[in-house]
């Protein structure tokens, strides 16, 4: 039975063994992102196959899970990339993240790939692991495979699950994680993290935190002020309440305002029919159509915030929940589909199969550019959808992402960095969003550094550098905490150093840098690069698409022009 204290849990899948380990003191202070980015440069041979036996599967809370801070109990998941080639970490709401905490793992390391073939349940509890075989599960969908898990194991556990995608090791997949209401629709989805865990033999991994216990805390009165303090920012910031009311779905009109939603694969920034498919929209239809849609959902226990949604349609069943921004965009207005119906069908059927939404989006794009569906054809994505779920020729190619839906076809417009999608805004309107594409060692990914919020000239190449480096620590700080994007509007608005108050009290560490939020940044993003150097990756990898620095946005005459220098020295000053 394993000691109650924070502790490695080191899994290894060929053997079927667990091992427990203290945390190394250069671990210790690091959690999430950072713990991952750690644990990857330590051990990880940064040239191994992402689905070989060298790579590593890691699930990490942050360092503020366990305790229902607002916004602040997720999962990181992380490994070598099979879309990207370099370190990925991906990380979600639900409950991964609190029950590992109370299982008092700092990390779980899973090595190895097992000698034969064949998918298994991995059942983790203060007991130790359990194996057991999942042939019954093999080929099933996440809505499927969940609740057949939450019936035998009980409703109480969390559970990390793939689907058919990450068991056909598509580059596209992710991995789900139940919510609070026990749907598996929260997916650490980007890089194929799914495909990772596929190679690992691994269909679902249990929690069972029965008889663990919250995580201790050095000085409770203290962590007690600094959490309300904390939450009573996050209760009163406006952006809290707009996302509340509309969900992530609020930005669509915003990127339609600066000329930035993605629309006919990346080839235009405004959208027609954009009042169809925006906040407002989903909003009234989740309203009229009543119960079980809900416009304010939380993934997480504790929420404030409440982004999430549930997306009901007009006979009274769920279409999918969440319906988000990032899916609007690249499933709707990017394929000229003005539905939000549509959009949640399609949402559905690429979640079932475990798979990321901003990926198959873009490849579905691409795939639209080479003829292969029409544009604004719910029918055709849908029977392109179909091809993935077949594992056909075709699909395998759509599930493995936009950059191979281009090759394959020899499109030009495809939008990636390091072969991932581009997240739902557009890089030549939002120029500091473009140069976080560029350099962040993750892939195009807005959650590594959005800034179409601050209050800069966005066309203006000469502007971006200050924003963009910034919004890149800031986020990797946070998910090196465990919180939310949308927590950083609380934690930024909440006075007297919120962050180290709350690290402060929590581990009784009286050394923490005041800027520790960047501290962690810096210090994170500096081990991810040190990876991707060893992986290969150049100066020439940090750059947007060609035809991007070309093509223009026809709304506003805009290219990605940012110059090469600014791209080549944002980090010259952590490093």
């Amino acid at each position: 039975m394993a000691k109650y204290k924070s502790q490695i849990w080191r899994v290894n899948v060929r053997e079927q063994t667990l091992k427990y380990e203290p945390s190394p003191a250069s671990w210790q202070r690091l959690g999430g992102r950072g713990l991952i980015a750690r644990i990857m440069v330590d051990e990880v041979d940064a040239k191994c196959d992402p689905l070989g036996a060298g790579n590593k599967l890691i699930f990490s809370p942050g360092l503020l899970v366990g305790h229902i801070l607002s916004s602040t109990d997720r999962i990181s998941v992380g490994g070598k990339s099979p879309l990207t080639g370099g370190i990925k970490e991906a990380n979600a709401g639900g409950r991964t993240g609190y029950h590992m905490a109370f299982m008092g793992i700092h990390a779980l390391i899973i090595e190895d790939i097992p000698e034969k073939e064949g998918y298994w349940v991995l059942h983790l509890s203060m007991n130790g692991a359990k194996w057991e075989k999942a042939d019954d599960l093999v080929g099933l969908g996440v809505y499927e495979t969940a609740p057949k898990l939450i019936e035998k194991y009980g409703d109480k556990v969390a559970i990390a699950l793939i689907g058919p995608g990450g068991e056909m090791r598509m580059k596209s997949a992710g991995i789900q994680n139940i919510d609070k209401d026990r749907i598996p629709s929260r997916i650490a989805a980007r890089g194929g993290l799914g495909a990772v865990m596929g190679s690992k033999g691994l269909k679902a991994i249990v929690f069972d935190h029965a008889g663990g216990r919250k995580p201790a805390i050095a000085d409770p009165e203290a962590f007690k002020v600094a959490q309300k303090d904390y939450t009573k920012s996050v209760m009163e910031h406006p952006q809290s309440i707009t996302y509340r009311d509309y969900g992530t779905a609020a930005m669509t009109q915003l990127t339609q305002r600066f000329a930035a939603i993605p629309v006919h694969n990346f080839s235009k920034g405004t959208f027609e029919q954009v009042e169809n498919i925006g906040g407002e929209a989903l909003r009234e239809f989740t309203l009229t159509r009543g119960k079980p849609s809900d416009p304010s959902h939380a993934c997480m226990a504790g929420c404030t915030i409440k982004c999430s949604n549930v997306f009901g349609g007009e006979d009274g069943k769920v279409i999918v929940s969440p319906l988000e921004y990032e899916t609007i965009g690249l499933m709707g207005s990017n394929l000229d589909i003005d539905s939000l119906d549509a959009i949640g069908r399609m949402n559905w059927e690429v979640n079932d199969l475990g798979l990321d939404s901003i990926e198959v989006g873009a490849a579905l794009g691409v795939a639209a550019e080479a003829g292969l569906m029409k544009w604004g054809s719910e029918e055709d994505a849908l029977k392109l959808i179909d091809e993935i779920r077949s594992g056909t020729e075709l699909g395998h190619t759509l599930g493995d992402g936009a950059a191979a839906t281009g090759k394959k076809y020899n499109i030009e417009r495809v939008p990636v960095v390091k072969n991932q999608a581009m997240s739902a805004y557009e890089p030549r309107s939002i120029k500091g969003t473009g140069l976080t594409y560029a350099t962040t060692p993750q892939g195009a990914d807005h959650t590594c550094g959005l800034t179409i919020r601050a209050q800069i000239d966005h066309l203006d190449p000469n502007a971006q550098m200050e924003v963009s480096l910034n919004a890149q620590l800031n986020m990797a700080g946070y998910d090196t905490l465990g919180a939310c994007i949308f927590a950083g509007f609380g934690y930024a608005a909440t006075p007297d150093g919120v962050v180290k108050r709350l690290l402060k009290s929590r581990y009784g560490w009286n050394d923490i840098a005041d800027n520790i939020l960047q501290t962690l940044g810096k210090e994170t993003i500096k081990l991810e690069r040190e990876f991707n150097k060893r992986a290969g990756f150049t100066a020439k990898d940090d750059r947007l698409p060609e035809w991007m620095t070309k093509e223009a946005i026809p709304e506003n005459g805009a290219v990605f022009d940012v110059p090469e220098d600014v791209i080549d020295h944002i980090f010259d000053g952590i490093e």
